[in-house]
């Protein structure tokens, strides 16, 4: 919402947002509007033919963004310490469900990682995400302010760990490193040492590396990185088909629903692959209001982080501001063949249930440390008397 403020007289400033908090809200909005449209437009292909009903997943996505909204809400009206209290019981039944995903999960495509609810599925790998970020956002902020530098290895850590080490099992390398990133980004940004920074940065590069070395698979699509057109049809497959559906973008883009790589060509067009095909349908003009919002949706949500109350709402809107511009940044690095292929999905972009419960959640919290720092402001400066008293100086006189 367009809005004018004066400046002491000298006209009127043009604003889009007063408040971060309201940045945030309407970035998500028209990132929303954009993922339902693209998930149509890059999924009636396959909905067709697999289900004999085109709008098959955007009946499912408007149902998504039905629970997703009330996700939102709990996140947004449920002060951010009463949440915080939930922390470790909700830790611990995600946990909980990642092993029951081990036994119980449900298969598809190679990987175990939902489970059944009646109709529906859930993948519990996602409840990790705010759960890790919650665990570390108060570990912090009890040792600051009780004047204490922050540890790498505590409790909250080793819970953290083991969902990560959960979901790395499913296998989800992608999940596991954001699980376990997002806290790790949050500690560098802490009061730790220095010295201890830099043996995280060293220990974080050492365990990707491994992870990569340990599977085939993981190590091909690696090699594949250099030359993906040298195994065109093999590990190379899926970045060569992004690539295509991106550099045929153009410019102005083909069109809504004219792209040509979800007919068969680009696998998981509607979920990691995506933006591939809001690129080749929406062309350079479309992927640049896409990054220019997730550009945005970073700038103000760090700026709800340094204005919030205390060092647990700082910490908080930081990781989840972190959560979700990492797994933007892992996705496009992804469909452009900078990173390998990991399996995240573009946040609002991307067709998936669970991952927009979660999304929408987040954002509520963050809006929430927003909303709050804002009123904090507003008692402030109401207890403030609005004409200060003007004091008279003494006029001197000029001495010849």
């Amino acid at each position: 919402m367009a809005r004018t403020e004066a400046h002491n007289g000298d006209g009127g400033a043009f604003r889009f947002w007063v408040s971060d908090y309201e940045a945030i809200l309407g970035l998500t909005i028209i990132l929303v509007l954009v993922g339902s449209l693209n998930v149509f437009s890059s999924s009636f292909v396959v909905a067709g033919a697999n289900y004999d009903d085109p709008y098959f997943f955007l009946r499912k996505q408007g149902m998504n963004l039905g629970v997703g909204l009330v996700c939102f809400l709990i996140g947004f009206v449920v002060d951010y310490h009463i949440l915080m209290k939930g922390r470790m019981m909700g830790a611990f039944f995600v946990t909980a469900m990642l092993i029951a995903v081990a036994f119980i999960g449900v298969e598809v495509n190679g990987a175990q990682r939902w489970l059944a609810l009646g109709p529906m599925q859930i993948q519990p790998a996602e409840f990790a995400k705010p759960a890790a970020i919650f665990l570390e956002a108060h570990y912090i902020a009890w040792r600051v302010d009780h004047g204490m530098q922050c540890k790498f290895l505590h409790n909250e850590m080793y819970l953290i760990g083991l969902m990560a080490v959960l979901v790395e099992q499913e296998p989800d390398m992608g999940t596991a490193l954001i699980i376990s990133g997002v806290p790790l980004l949050m500690l560098v940004c802490s009061n730790m040492k220095r010295t201890t920074k830099f043996k995280l940065f060293a220990i974080g590069a050492g365990v990707g590396a491994l992870l990569c070395i340990l599977q085939p698979y993981r190590f091909k699509r690696v090699l594949a990185l250099f030359d993906p057109w040298g195994d065109a049809q093999g590990a190379g497959y899926q970045i060569v088909q992004s690539l295509q559906a991106i550099g045929s973008g153009g410019v102005w883009g083909m069109g809504m629903g004219m792209g040509v790589s979800k007919y068969h060509y680009l696998p998981e067009a509607h979920t990691d692959f995506a933006f591939s095909v809001w690129c080749q349908e929406t062309g350079f003009i479309g992927a640049l209001a896409v990054l220019l919002m997730f550009a945005a949706f970073a700038y103000y949500g760090v700026r709800i982080a340094r204005h919030a109350k205390d060092a647990l709402g700082q910490m908080l809107a930081f990781g989840v501001t972190m959560l979700i511009v990492m797994q933007a940044v892992i996705n496009l690095m992804m469909i452009s063949g900078c990173l390998p292929v990991v399996g995240v999905p573009l946040p609002f972009i991307s067709y998936g249930g669970t991952s927009l419960f979660v999304s929408m959640f987040v954002v509520g919290v963050l809006a929430n440390v927003g909303i709050r720092s804002m009123k904090k402001r507003k008692v402030v400066m109401s207890a403030m008397p609005s004409e200060p008293e003007r004091t008279e100086r003494p006029r001197l006189r000029r001495i010849k």
